[in-house]
């Protein structure tokens, strides 16, 4: 009766509070130490037998090791599939096509029950680079034969030993800045290849002490409770301070970058994202989860607002607009510290009647 009279006000909440209630209505138990390690090793082993496959082995891959009712998500301009064939000839296979001797430099892997289904659902993520040479053209990207590295964030659902869904988030504006191109107008923060977590100790192969896992939820729920609606009332950097300490590392998608320290972090993105656009929708996430110090979430997508304030260089107006982004953090003591971030720049842009990819003749510097 408790849990049906909370779960009554949580509809009647706003989105960001009813994280709070949600916690309080299905607290972790504590007699649950289920192992993630199943889940873990069908990612491993199909990690490792993609990245070696080749042409239409790499469908028989992705046919081995996902469900019949397979649902896979990545940014623009691949979007929503709903089978693993093409999905292998959309992306994977020109993709390895165009850069060559693909190597996997994961730095960082963790799996979780789902916050969002109440735990029901296990979830892995795994998060690094795809490097290789760039020996071919890739969208219309013209190849250098040199080395890069395509920035991604996965989350995959693992049901019965098989993958059942999967978002596949990368940075493609990122890759083509690595090629010589300027997809966007100068960007405020800084663009670097970006590197995994300082304490390196983010590859979770053997599952880490569950209450460790619960504390970094608990505080990535206070992070989206705090600053989830952008309405805290509070001076922007003394809202930051709530949920990150102060020497924080927010890692970027290329179009605004990578800065360091809640002060440059407020004056190169949060400040400008929030100056930039309104009427931002409430948070939804199709999952969410913590293990160790480590956590993220996805969304499809995540939020929706208008860019009524001309975000990155964009002229103003009054179309909603989807926001589908990856984020994986890293506490340390009760706040955050690192942040990944993988925000789909080519889709907002292309609501934006702006085609990045459609322009790409003659820009390469």
């Amino acid at each position: 009766m408790i849990v049906r009279s909370c779960k009554l006000i949580c509809k009647r909440m706003q989105n960001a509070d009813a994280v709070r209630c949600k916690a309080l209505m299905y607290p972790r138990k504590k007699e649950n130490t289920l192992s993630f390690q199943a889940e873990k090793q069908v990612i491993r082993e199909y990690y490792d037998a993609l990245d070696n496959a080749k042409g239409d082995g790499i469908t028989a891959v992705l046919g081995q090791y996902t469900a019949d009712n397979y649902t896979w998500r990545a940014f623009h301009p691949f979007h929503l599939q709903t089978d693993s064939k093409t999905v292998s000839e959309l992306f994977w296979q020109p993709f390895r096509g165009a850069v060559t001797s693909m190597q996997r430099r994961m730095d960082a892997f963790f799996a979780g029950n789902n916050f969002i289904d109440d735990g029901e659902s296990v979830w892995v993520c795994s998060m690094g680079h795809l490097m290789g040479l760039f020996d071919a053209p890739w969208l219309g990207i013209q190849p250098t034969g040199k080395m890069i590295m395509l920035r991604y964030a996965e989350f995959h659902k693992v049901v019965d030993g098989r993958i059942a869904e999967t978002a596949f988030y990368f940075d493609i504006p990122h890759f083509m800045m690595q090629a010589g191109y300027k997809p966007f107008p100068d960007q405020a923060a800084a663009h670097m290849v970006q590197p995994g977590p300082a304490p390196h100790d983010a590859l979770l192969f053997d599952d880490a002490d569950p209450e460790e896992g619960q504390k970094t939820l608990e505080v990535m729920h206070k992070m989206i409770s705090d600053l989830g609606q952008w309405n805290s009332g509070l001076p922007l950097e003394e809202e930051l301070a709530l949920s990150w300490h102060d020497d924080m590392i927010w890692w970027g998608p290329a179009g605004i970058g990578a800065t360091y320290t809640i002060a440059r972090y407020a004056q190169q993105h949060s400040g400008p994202f929030r100056a930039g656009l309104s009427e931002r929708s409430g948070t939804g996430h199709i999952a969410r989860i913590a293990e160790g110090n480590y956590s993220g979430f996805f969304g499809w997508p995540n939020f929706k607002a208008k860019a009524t304030g001309g975000y990155l260089g964009l002229p103003s107006n009054d179309k909603l607009c989807e926001f589908r982004v990856i984020d994986v953090y890293r506490r340390d003591g009760d706040k955050l510290k690192e942040n990944w971030v993988f925000l789909d720049m080519l889709h907002f842009f292309n609501q934006q009647g702006v085609d990045i990819l459609g322009e790409l003749e003659g820009v390469q510097e």
